[in-house]
């Protein structure tokens, strides 16, 4: 069952930075782009590297591994070595808190 999961404090990612989170036993790779949050399943679907080590690129995700990049609104792969998309989860800040749907 789906639940709110509170990630940290609203200042935890600066602008265009990701950040490993965990949200309810879920590792979650938390982005701040534009001024908006952003959080995809922090495991990519080729290679299996953390996409919290990676960096963010034109509203995407990329990989550290092998460049492979996902978009961050909906965690669907848009270059290649990768072709499976990510889980993507709503975020919200509530009372100064980042607070992830997992």
């Amino acid at each position: 069952m789906s639940h709110w999961y509170d990630v940290g404090p609203e200042g935890l990612v600066p602008e265009g930075e990701v950040a490993g989170v965990n949200a309810g036993g879920k590792p979650i790779a938390l982005v701040l782009h534009e001024g908006s949050h952003y959080a995809l399943y922090d495991l990519c679907t080729h290679g299996e590297a953390q996409l919290s080590e990676g960096w963010v690129e034109d509203g995407c995700l990329e990989c550290p591994l092998h460049q492979g990049k996902f978009c961050l609104k909906t965690g669907e792969a848009v270059s290649a070595p990768v072709y499976e998309p990510v889980a993507a989860f709503e975020v919200r800040v509530r009372d100064g808190r980042i607070e992830v749907f997992a």
